[in-house]
């Protein structure tokens, strides 16, 4: 069975007022001093956020649970310096975020301008692949299907104080960097490579790190990282997300091995797909991956759970992939629970504070 792992981000906020906080060093140092725990915690590029990797794992009950521990781990060294951790993929108060000091993301400052708008905190999903074949074969035939992801985990209605009219604005802020989003087809991991090659050539971005394309080859592990989700208010949808994930590169794989072509939709149409998703989320009819025609979102995820079902049995996901879907549709993603929260209180404050708890429910 093919192993998942889990990167999130997630923000830190004054736990009274919901401020988002300069305190990763401070936070890091924390968790690099306990000695009792595993060094899962990184720097991100802005000071008011934290990220943590779970480890691969093929059962999904034991990626839940290493994501519960480490989102209370967070919460723990947090804690300790009188801040917080709340899984919002943007910020609903105002703030003006500041750069980490190293190099690298120093270069990243003076090159962009986006990056002092660039705090957006997202989940993305690393599923092993037997090689760069199989990573770029199955990259060629997730593209149409990723937008449902987006969907289902969108988490950030809100950016600089008011509701931005989108259940996932953060997939909006980021496609501001200038290699992001999704990729046409490759054929082949020798073009994919030569792709990439081109693209650090042009000196517009740093290295290969720097590509941030929807589905992409690590450059650390022997995986494809799926980068479209929100980082998700629950454990559970992010569960989800991976579950579905791992589905499709499985599906996708089985697809190549079997000889089946992938379908070549244009990147034009796919990001009119992801504007959608980011758009309406759960809400409102999405594009089907199918047809891109527009169609009921219950629908749309039904579509996906048929499309990774079999792969969804063979792994004993289906029953769970199911009933987290048939909640999320129910009860709302993130972006719903948001605003839900904003209509009870009538505070974004009181929004933020609201998913601190939720985060690590």
């Amino acid at each position: 069975m093919r192993t998942v792992g889990v990167e999130e981000e997630l923000l830190l906020v004054d736990p009274e007022n919901g401020d988002p906080r300069a305190m990763s060093a401070a936070v890091l140092a924390r968790a690099a001093a306990d000695v009792t725990g595993e060094q899962v915690f990184e720097k991100e590029l802005h000071d008011q956020m934290v990220e943590f990797a779970t480890h691969p794992q093929e059962d999904m009950a034991d990626l839940r649970a290493e994501i519960v521990r480490c989102r209370k781990e967070a919460a723990g060294y947090a804690g300790g310096l009188g801040c917080a951790v709340a899984a919002l993929a943007t910020s609903p108060l105002p703030l003006s975020p500041s750069v980490g000091v190293n190099h690298r993301y120093r270069w990243m400052a003076e090159q962009y301008d986006i990056t002092s708008r660039q705090l957006v905190c997202g989940c993305h999903v690393h599923v092993c692949v037997e090689s760069d074949e199989e990573g770029v074969a199955v990259a060629d035939r997730v593209r149409p299907w990723l937008s449902v992801l987006s969907a289902l985990s969108a988490n950030s209605p809100f950016w600089q104080g008011r509701d931005t009219g989108y259940s996932s604005y953060r997939s909006r802020v980021w496609q501001q960097w200038p290699s992001a989003g999704p990729t046409e087809v490759f054929g082949s991991a020798e073009e994919y490579h030569r792709r990439v090659a081109d693209m650090v050539a042009t000196g517009v971005i740093l290295d290969e790190a720097m590509v941030y394309f929807d589905a992409r080859l690590s450059e650390r592990y022997p995986t494809v990282e799926i980068r479209v989700a929100d980082v998700c208010l629950h454990a559970d949808s992010a569960v989800l997300v991976a579950m579905l994930a791992r589905g499709l590169v499985e599906t996708a794989a089985r697809e190549w091995r079997a000889g089946v072509p992938p379908v070549d939709r244009s990147v034009s149409l796919v990001r009119l797909a992801n504007w959608r998703a980011a758009r309406f989320g759960l809400t409102d009819r999405l594009l089907h991956p199918a047809t891109l025609r527009p169609a009921p979102a219950a629908e749309v995820v039904g579509a996906l759970l048929e499309h990774v079902g079999e792969a969804l049995a063979d792994s004993g996901d289906l029953a769970h992939a199911r009933e987290a879907c048939e909640r999320l549709l129910r009860d709302g993603n993130g972006a719903q629970v948001q605003r839900d929260l904003l209509e009870r209180t009538g505070s974004l404050r009181e929004v933020v504070t609201g998913c601190v708890r939720r985060t690590q429910e």
